[in-house]
């Protein structure tokens, strides 16, 4: 892509580009104590004064982000009064009866996190996101330190949540969901993450138990609103990793907004840290936008659009390893030649429309398009001696003392995908009086067009290593002559182009009441999906699912402010494109929905320690998993048996505390055990992919007590070694080891030279700006060799194959900038 064009495009969007004032909002209907409505009530705050109808229906907007006192008064009723701190655009629903003999007169003070709250939803602070370091910062870099949630690769953004793999998780930004590249490998491949964290307002996450309006995925949901601006404003980020840019703008008549972020990244720094030397040039670049319409005070529109190329041009050098133990060190040298060439190029646009029927009834319309054009192609020659090493010593050719294997591996790909993906989705909200009623319809069209071409040539000690899935005639060599064919030991090779029609759409219910004196909450609600897989050359049946997902909460009327959950249901993932397609690259269009049942029990307690707010989660949790389609992950490359021939189950428990541990600023400690296995054909229990048995993961803020501006941040995670490892085609039944344990600190310092809190002169240059800070990073901070997968080297003549880890990044430094006007 010409970088002109997306310069023009960023700055086009930034001139045309122009969401409503940051209000929140309040409305209800006012009952009396017979339970009919109440008209003309005067409902008075900051100035505004709104009146009842004749229904008793009434809204309202106040300030946002503020406490807003609200005064209801009637000419034959007591007065009442109600106090709210809510978030921008956030709507709160409140149906008070107001009394004609009893005066109500007193504060309720509502917060906004009380419904995520119910729903046992983690939210968490954009600024937080922005503030820790971390190889790939953003959104992704904060949910690894919650509970249930695990990676072990800093150089991705994909997580596993609860036993779950890198598929099975929603992600929404506005309501609409959004996708990342199939064919990306390695974590040094992704890139970009969609979400930009510039442009958000709000993150809210679930890892389960979540509700029927959330889409089909087994693990976890993350719940993304953009920003809307209501006063022209523009960031910037910059560090030795690339940088961000990004603008609010507003009309004068407060009817468009728009906020459009353009964003550059270069991973150079952090792969230049590991064992493998490389000429590796990077492009990763995208521009995005979100633009808001008031067209009426009912009726709304918005466009939400991103553009994306990631380019990544990679050419190995040399390799040297050290591994084994203090009483017996090995060495791997490796010297390549060849180089990776793959890009991936995606585009995304969503409409959004919002229109109130009525003061109790919301429709919503969204459809969204998604085109990514995908491609690998590399051809890289590996030449490695494996042998006894000096401890003492660098790891080369010349130092090896005794030569234990040698040989080559040649691997060749040309991958090339092109996919388009259609959505269209009509949702619905309807509320009576403390029950609310909300449904939808989505149609989605996807269009696959995959060509597979991938092979490996082994040689071992001037001998081909024969493929161990093929029958081949006894290779007796040099003793004998070999009267076979000369294979690759893997090949796959396959041309796919499918169509798959879906038709999905979900109805839930939820309403508030009391059980005696204790405060009680009900959620009800039902999906189904309805599919076909056609193609060139297959075709599959009509297949459906329904899925039946329930909460309950209950808050006691106890002293301490401590909420019970239930959640859980029958959850299904019908099978996207990559479930679709087996080890061979071959699709088979009649894999069938993974089922699981899913139950959550949680506690969560609000307290005050050293006069300061806290809160204590706990959940456990339990998933029967039954038509499980098995898969192998290498890096964060998964590859499915789409043969739904499995039972699993994942079983654990979570703890979180998060508080003010220093005053001001939010830190938090996640605790987790997890154990997940299948059974593959009856074959027994197994430990599956992401088996992550023990988590530990801390996020804590401080600053420098006689220097305040002097900033801390701590992101500290611990986990337990991952199965994997396993050479090609072994049987996983016979062959089951784990990876080393992860353990990783990243630390951040930075000089805040303006922020919310600072004063500063009219004459200081300082006062053009929000924020300004600059800061230092490091990444892997005790320098821990953190391995993600093995390679397998093998010998011919003892036939052994021995595991040499691949080592993610080792410390890195890096500077970084933050600017706001």
């Amino acid at each position: 892509m010409n970088y002109r064009k997306l310069i023009f495009a960023f700055l086009f969007l930034c001139i045309t580009s122009v969401s409503f004032a940051q209000n929140a909002h309040v409305k209800g209907i006012i009952l009396d104590v017979e339970n009919h409505p109440v008209s003309n009530v005067n409902i008075s705050s900051f100035g505004k004064t709104v009146q009842s109808d004749s229904k008793g229906y009434f809204e309202i907007d106040i300030p946002s982000n503020k406490k807003a006192s609200l005064i209801f008064t009637h000419i034959a009723l007591k007065m009442m009064s109600l106090t709210v701190s809510l978030r921008p655009e956030e709507v709160f629903i409140f149906n008070p009866v107001m009394n004609n003999s009893q005066e109500q007169m007193g504060e309720v003070f509502v917060s906004s996190k009380n419904k995520k709250r119910i729903q046992g939803i983690t939210t968490v602070d954009p600024a937080v996101i922005k503030k820790i370091p971390g190889a790939n910062a953003g959104i992704e870099n904060i949910l690894k330190t919650l509970p249930g949630v695990n990676s072990n690769n800093e150089l991705s953004t994909q997580y596993a949540v609860r036993g779950g793999n890198y598929d099975e998780n929603l992600v929404y930004v506005n309501e609409i969901e959004v996708y990342r590249p199939f064919l990306i490998r390695s974590g040094q491949q992704e890139g970009l993450s969609f979400t930009n964290t510039d442009l958000v307002h709000n993150v809210d996450f679930s890892a389960g138990g979540f509700q029927a309006k959330f889409g089909d995925k087994l693990s976890s949901v993350l719940d993304i609103t953009y920003r809307k601006p209501t006063e022209f404003g523009a960031s910037l980020e910059a560090s030795l990793l690339g940088g961000s840019a990004a603008v609010d703008l507003v009309s004068k008549n407060k009817k468009w907004s728009a906020v459009t972020g353009v964003r550059y990244r270069n991973n150079s720094l952090l792969v230049n840290s590991q064992d493998t030397e490389t000429n590796y040039t990077p492009t990763f670049v995208d521009v995005q936008t979100n633009i808001n319409y008031d067209i009426s005070e009912k009726w709304q529109l918005s466009f939400l659009g991103n553009i994306s190329q990631n380019k990544y041009l990679y050419q190995p050098l040399t390799r040297e390893t050290k591994f084994g133990t203090v009483d017996q060190p090995m060495a791997l040298a490796v010297y390549y030649d060849g180089k990776e060439r793959d890009q991936y190029d995606t585009y995304f646009g969503a409409f959004k429309t919002t229109y109130k029927v009525s003061p109790s009834f919301t429709l919503k319309l969204i459809s969204s398009l998604f085109h990514t054009k995908e491609q690998e192609h590399f051809d890289i020659l590996a030449q490695y001696r494996l042998g006894n090493a000096n401890a003492d010593e660098a790891t080369t050719i010349e130092n090896v003392e005794f030569t234990r294997g040698i040989g080559a591996q040649l691997n060749h790909a040309r991958n090339d995908l092109d996919a388009l993906i259609a959505n269209i989705e009509i949702k619905g909200f309807k509320e009576w009086r403390d029950s609310q009623l909300e449904f939808g319809l989505k149609y989605t069209r996807e269009s696959i067009r995959d060509r597979v071409v991938e092979w490996e040539v082994i040689d071992s000690a001037g001998f081909s290593v024969k493929p161990p899935i093929v029958i081949l005639p006894e290779n007796n060599q040099p003793y004998e002559p070999y009267t076979g064919p000369l294979l690759p030991y893997q090949d796959v090779r396959a041309t796919n182009f499918n169509t798959i029609n879906r038709f999905s759409g979900y109805s839930q219910w939820n309403q508030k009441t009391g059980i005696g004196s204790s405060q009680v909450w009900y959620n009800l609600g039902v999906r189904f999906q309805s599919w076909n897989v056609s193609g060139a050359s297959v075709e599959g049946k009509n297949q459906i699912v329904f899925s039946p997902r329930a909460q309950f909460a209950i808050k006691p009327d106890w002293d301490m402010d401590m909420v019970f959950r239930l959640s859980g249901g029958l959850y299904h993932q019908p099978p996207f494109y990559r479930e679709l397609r087996d080890v061979n690259g071959v699709v088979n269009p009649d894999v069938k929905a993974q089922e699981s049942v899913h139950i959550v029990l949680s506690n969560d307690y609000n307290f005050k320690m050293w006069n300061r707010p806290f809160k204590w989660v706990t959940e456990v949790y339990y998933k029967s998993l039954s038509d499980v389609n098995i898969y192998s992950i290498d890096n964060v490359r998964i590859r499915y048996a789409a043969d739904n021939n499995a039972k699993a189950y994942a079983q654990g428990l979570d703890f979180r505390l998060n508080g003010e541990f220093v005053p001001g600023t939010e830190s938090w400690v996640s605790f987790g055990y997890l154990k997940t296995e299948e059974n593959y054909e009856n074959k027994g229990s197994i430990a599956r992919p992401t088996d992550q048995r023990l988590k530990f993961a801390m996020l804590f803020q401080d600053y420098m007590p006689n220097i305040p501006s002097v900033k801390l941040y701590l992101n500290l995670v611990y986990n337990t070694g991952l199965p994997g490892g396993a050479p090609s085609y072994s049987d996983p039944y016979l062959y089951q080891n784990r990876l080393n344990d992860y353990r990783r600190a990243d630390i951040g310092f930075a000089k805040v030279f303006v922020d919310s809190s600072t004063k500063t002169a009219k004459t200081n240059w300082l006062k053009n700006f929000k924020e300004l800070s600059v800061g230092v990073e490091i990444f892997n901070v005790f320098n821990n060799q953190n391995a993600i997968t093995n390679t397998w080297v093998r010998d011919v003549y003892s036939k052994n194959q021995y595991a040499i880890p691949n080592y993610m990044t080792s410390r890195v430094f890096n500077v970084k900038l933050n600017a706001r006007l």
